[in-house]
């Protein structure tokens, strides 16, 4: 029986025929960029023109104009600092991804595990980061450790707990058949747990993305002579406004950046999950 679709096709004097994949790929990112892009371009007119018709001063509100002037005059500082920043944010990441999967793994695999252990990364996320971070520097002294707790402890949660509702799940019909069909308990979590766990693991990793530049920030103004948060308080200090968005938009550059390289993985870790397509 032919379908609505075919029977229009053919109604009109044609048939159905498939886009190539080129093609598809190109319209996919077309449709992804082009919107974004484009109330970005209308956010940073708008922005533009209350400037021009506010008469607001530089150092309360500067232009787009002025920011990207600033962005050009402090380039080389900004590099510096933002290799700096992004190899701190990267390297905390790190901690944090493998911190979050190996603790989802270990409180799924039991229930008595998950009532002594879920009620304390719950806890963990309670407690104030700008209050926290001078006490990790004061236990680790001034160089990148304390800057990777702090980092990891903002963003293993997400994965963490992501990683967990994943894990959980899991068909319970098709871990019953693996274990008919003798599977043990690590086959089962190769076979069945972590497929199904792993877009809930990118949700959580997109999620601590974002978050892993905030704690970034947070941790350079508390123990760090360099970096991106280092200069945003050097420049407000000097009341270079111009300067400080400029470094804000470096920042901003950074976590959409690593937003979109863990969407990259992920289409390429599983292909077979695309919502919407």
């Amino acid at each position: 029986m032919s379908t609505t679709p075919t029977r229009l096709a053919l109604a009109l004097g044609g048939r159905l025929e498939p886009r190539p994949r080129a093609a598809r790929a190109r319209s996919g990112i077309v449709g992804r960029v082009l919107p974004p892009l484009l109330v970005g371009v209308g956010l940073v007119l708008v922005w533009q023109g209350y400037v021009a018709v506010s008469g607001v001063r530089e150092g309360v509100f500067p232009s787009p104009v002025e920011v990207g002037r600033a962005l050009v005059r402090d380039r080389s500082l900004l590099l510096s600092s933002a290799g700096t920043t992004l190899s701190e944010i990267l390297l905390g990441y790190g901690v944090a991804i493998v911190v979050g999967i190996a603790l989802a793994t270990a409180v799924s695999s039991s229930r008595l595990l998950e009532r002594a252990v879920y009620p304390w990364l719950v806890v963990s996320q309670m407690v104030p980061i700008p209050a926290l971070a001078p006490v990790v520097v004061l236990w680790t002294g001034f160089d990148i450790r304390p800057k990777l707790i702090v980092i990891a402890l903002v963003t293993f949660f997400p994965i963490a707990v992501n990683t967990i509702d994943g894990l959980r799940a899991t068909d319970s019909e098709l871990v019953g058949l693996l274990r008919t069909l003798g599977a043990g308990r690590w086959q089962i979590l190769r076979i069945a747990r972590l497929p199904t766990a792993l877009p809930y693991l990118f949700s959580g990793l997109r999620v601590s993305a974002a978050f892993a530049v905030i704690a970034a920030v947070f941790a350079e103004w508390v123990g760090s002579t360099s970096g991106l948060g280092v200069l945003i308080l050097d420049y407000g200090n000097q009341t270079a406004t111009p300067d400080v968005f400029a470094t804000v938009v470096v920042l901003a550059a950074i976590g959409v950046a690593l937003f979109a390289a863990v969407g990259i993985v992920e289409r390429l870790a599983i292909p077979w999950w695309q919502p919407g397509e």
